[in-house]
């Protein structure tokens, strides 16, 4: 299979989950270890108390893990989620939500991924860890 740019699995994922297109998800690089996606801040995003819901933030560590299944992989539509652990470590800031995903390991069925999830501009501080398992169609 051949790999994806972040521009084609942008495409893929707002064109096969709708809700993508209404969170803004952009997939702003991608190579065969890394993803970087990112939700713009928008105050439709915001709950009460003031900050980014938590599912939105999940939405975004979930499909930054798929983007980086597809940079891997090339064009396994049908891996899905078979797993998602979140911590939520601080209040985001209002401002874009940024993701970066990594594969820890790869094999015919599965890939295990981390997400860190971060306020723009403030990489030092984490928003929220993830860690993540996809099944992979065998």
């Amino acid at each position: 299979m051949t790999a994806l740019t972040a521009e084609q699995v942008q495409a893929l994922i707002r064109f096969g989950v709708p809700m993508a297109e209404d969170i803004d998800l952009c997939v702003d690089r991608l190579d065969a270890d890394n993803a970087y996606a990112r939700v713009p801040f928008q105050a439709k995003l915001v709950r009460p108390g003031g900050t980014v819901s938590g599912p939105t933030i999940m939405a975004l560590a979930d499909a930054a893990m798929y983007a980086v299944v597809l940079g891997r992989l090339g064009k396994v539509e049908m891996a899905v989620t078979a797993n998602l652990n979140i911590n939520f470590l601080a209040k985001p800031k209002p401002v874009d939500l940024i993701a970066h995903a990594q594969i820890l390991r790869i094999s015919r069925r599965q890939a295990v991924c981390e997400v860190s999830l971060y306020s723009a501009g403030d990489d030092d501080n984490l928003v929220a860890h993830v860690t993540g398992t996809y099944a992979l169609p065998l």
